[in-house]
């Protein structure tokens, strides 16, 4: 019995069901890739231009909905620079880069030429809005409210696209990344002086 409770056995033990509680518990994923952002891994990557092309119509008619039942039409958006974040609750990534997102969100939410959609790819506002006031962001939660392009948004979470004040896209990034970064920011303040 002495033998089963060595000290590393026990450190064993307890690495083991970090692991598992990793693996199986989404938020506790999410905190671990929060950290790893933390100690700068996860950066958003802004030294090529995205190699998609918008079609020659634009963005019109890709249309989002929020809680009120607003629709908010990228076409009309032309002269901001738009950031729009597809999310969902469960995934873990998802959660890791929420905090970036919303301090990125602090940074320029009183500015109009910046417009931030979060839009949950579950399409529940109740749930999406239950956990931004959870954590206390104020964060703008749409759906799709149109279909969405596949040069867009292709299904993985979570997925960021960023466009310049004429419609390109100047950032398009599937996974995790460190958006309160000063690149980042300043990133975004380039695009509003072009």
């Amino acid at each position: 019995m002495r033998k089963m409770f060595k000290k590393s056995n026990v450190v064993n033990g307890l690495f083991v069901i970090l692991i598992l509680i990793v693996l199986f518990v989404p938020s506790a994923k999410g905190f671990m890739l929060q950290g790893l952002m933390g100690i700068g891994l996860f950066k958003p990557d802004m030294t090529e231009k995205p190699d998609i092309k918008v079609p020659v119509d634009g963005l019109s008619g890709i249309l989002f909905k929020n809680s009120s039942g607003k629709e908010i039409d990228l076409g009309d958006l032309k002269g901001k620079v738009v950031f729009l974040n597809f999310w969902a609750t469960w995934c873990p990534p998802c959660l890791a880069e929420m905090p970036s997102v919303n301090k990125l969100f602090e940074q320029f939410k009183d500015d109009k030429e910046v417009v931030f959609i979060l839009v949950d790819a579950d399409n529940d506002f109740a749930k999406a809005q239950k956990y931004m006031d959870r954590k206390g962001y104020q964060l703008p939660v749409y759906t799709a409210a149109s279909s969405i392009p596949d040069y867009l948004f292709s299904g993985s979470l979570p997925t960021t696209v960023v466009f310049d004040k004429e419609g390109r896209i100047s950032y398009h990034e599937s996974g995790a990344a460190n958006y309160a970064s000063a690149r980042f920011i300043d990133f975004i303040k380039k695009l509003k002086e072009n």
